[in-house]
């Protein structure tokens, strides 16, 4: 292994050279440095398993702020199934050739599809100051209960655009918890648990995709208004329970650590973790230790993402948010409407879709074995490398025309890439998202790297809506070209910039930023444990 720096002798031994004085302030200020160290060390040496046992409560939290997700996934989902749905058709759609219960147009489908986004993308901006202010937990509470009116907006809507106004204002909360999910889950668990506590997104993700699909598949039958009504009420099903839990939920000790507020930050770690297992006096001191790296007499500012080594890490974070719907993500997210477009029954195209989802579930639970033993630099890349040549073999059994032979096909791939986005390239992305922020600006770089998501989405959306949509480019699986191309383009993006960072600490990430180590040498280069930078 390369070393930056030659080991150095540890602050306490510096402490007892003989014949040096030191003041109380420079002793108080290396047993704190020597805490963090013990700190630091001790979650090094932790198997995924001890860390399990010594931080029981801090899975059971990141599990449940996890589930914050489910609710823009549903609805995301929802509004992708509803422009499939035939009652839904029926109601809002025009007649259209060889279309039964008419078609939604292409400019209300795509309208619909990026009309939460426009919401979410409002959401993270809100998100990234009002954290910062007021923490995680309160924030969150905030989003749940604007969601809880915003819902009843959807549900007695008569019309496309007061679906759409609806959904742009259900998608503020979702902005607010999309952005507070990951960094909240990152901070709350130690160094082994972080792949699998972030990883938990995407599985709510799918549950939520799941949720779904099991409905619209009872109901696609059905041709009365019960039939999308039902769906968006059962949205009232997750803010209220959500909100009592997360009122009890202990604030992430690096924000209050963050705010100066040592004590409540150590009782919040001990509220994370067994105190027979875990020395909170020793987790705050490499808090300290971290944030005070950092720490900047300016208040935290998106401005500040944008310069010196903050800016590399803005662009990771934004590079991989993007790149989730540039590599065939969105036909995952129109799956039951990508599968009736390669022309495949109405009751096979729901079922498939909810095969889809709950395959997704799976493949994401494995990516928690992969992530154990494997890097998130190397999941992502082969991930991506694997999903960019399905689609480029989906766009190629589009071409042979419509047949069942190429139905079949088309069917098929459309699910592997849907599925197999869920075991690599998707799962890494939220360990990699909660990792490369700074600890001071995390609230502010998951706020804008969402940003980056929506802002890449929505013509996104418009695009995917035109390929596949009948009175629109009609493409249906030769949409994998456009998609294999983006995916190319991403996969070698990643393999020249994204560093890898598994099992390293804050304090090592934030160093080797500093260092501006080249991404690809992250992984055999040591940082010592007595550095400070």
């Amino acid at each position: 292994m390369n070393r930056d720096h030659e080991s150095k002798p540890s602050y306490t031994e510096e402490l007892e050279k003989p014949g040096v004085e030191y003041n109380e302030n420079e002793k108080a200020d290396a047993s704190l440095r020597a805490e963090a160290i013990m700190a630091e060390n001790a979650e090094h040496s932790m198997t995924v398993l001890e860390a399990v046992k010594a931080y029981p409560m801090a899975s059971f939290w990141a599990f449940v702020f996890s589930c914050t997700i489910i609710m823009e996934s549903y609805d995301v989902f929802l509004i992708g199934n509803f422009v499939a749905l035939p009652a839904f058709k029926l109601k809002f759609g025009v007649p259209a050739e060889g279309q039964q219960y008419g078609v939604i147009e292409t400019k209300w489908q795509s309208a619909l599809q990026v009309s939460g986004q426009l919401g979410a993308l409002i959401g993270v901006f809100v998100a990234g100051p009002l954290t910062s202010r007021i923490g995680y937990r309160y924030a969150t509470l905030v989003g749940l209960m604007l969601l809880n009116a915003f819902i009843f907006i959807f549900y007695f809507a008569n019309s496309l655009p007061v679906i759409f106004a609806a959904q742009i204002l259900e998608g503020i909360p979702w902005g607010i918890f999309i952005a507070n999910a990951p960094a909240y889950c990152s901070e709350i668990v130690p160094l082994r648990l972080r792949a699998p506590a972030t990883q938990m997104l995407q599985m709510f993700w799918a549950i939520g995709s799941i949720i779904v699909g099991a409905v619209t598949y009872v109901y696609n039958t059905h041709l009365d208004e019960n039939a999308y009504k039902i769906p968006i009420a059962l949205q009232w099903l997750f803010p209220t329970p959500l909100a009592i839990l997360i009122w009890f939920a202990p604030e992430s000790p690096w924000w209050l650590t963050r705010k100066g507020k040592y004590e409540q930050a150590a009782h919040s770690v001990e509220r994370l973790g067994r105190r027979s297992a875990v020395n909170s006096a020793d987790q705050v001191a490499m808090m300290r230790r971290v944030i005070e790296m950092e720490e900047s007499a300016k208040k935290p500012s998106y401005i500040e993402l944008f310069k010196g080594t903050d800016l590399r890490r803005t662009l990771i974070v934004c590079g991989v948010y993007a790149a989730q719907n540039l590599t065939g993500n969105l036909i995952a997210n129109q799956a039951v409407y990508f599968f009736q477009q390669a022309h495949v029954g109405e009751n096979l195209a729901f079922a498939l879709g909810l095969i889809t989802s709950a395959l997704q579930m799976i493949f994401v639970m494995l990516s928690w074995i992969l992530t154990t033993y494997f890097g998130r630099r190397s999941i992502y890349l082969w991930g991506s490398a694997v999903n960019t040549v399905l689609l480029i073999a989906l766009g190629i059994a589009a071409s042979f025309g419509i047949s069942t032979t190429a139905n079949l096909a088309q069917a098929s791939l459309g699910l592997i890439v849907s599925v197999l986005f869920t075991l690599g390239p998707a799962p890494a992305s939220w360990v990699i998202i909660g990792e490369t922020s700074a600890i001071r600006l995390r609230p502010l770089t998951t706020g804008i790297g969402r940003a980056t998501y929506y802002i890449i989405e929505i013509p996104c959306i418009f695009l995917a809506s035109y390929m596949l949509n009948p009175t629109g480019g009609n493409l249906g699986g030769k949409c994998g070209y456009v998609w294999g191309g983006t995916g190319l383009l991403c996969l070698i993006t990643a393999y020249f910039f994204l560093p890898e960072m598994k099992g390293r600490s804050y304090r090592e990430i934030d160093i080797m930023f500093k260092r501006k180590i080249p991404a690809r040498h992250w992984k055999k280069t040591e940082i010592d444990v007595n550095d400070d930078e």
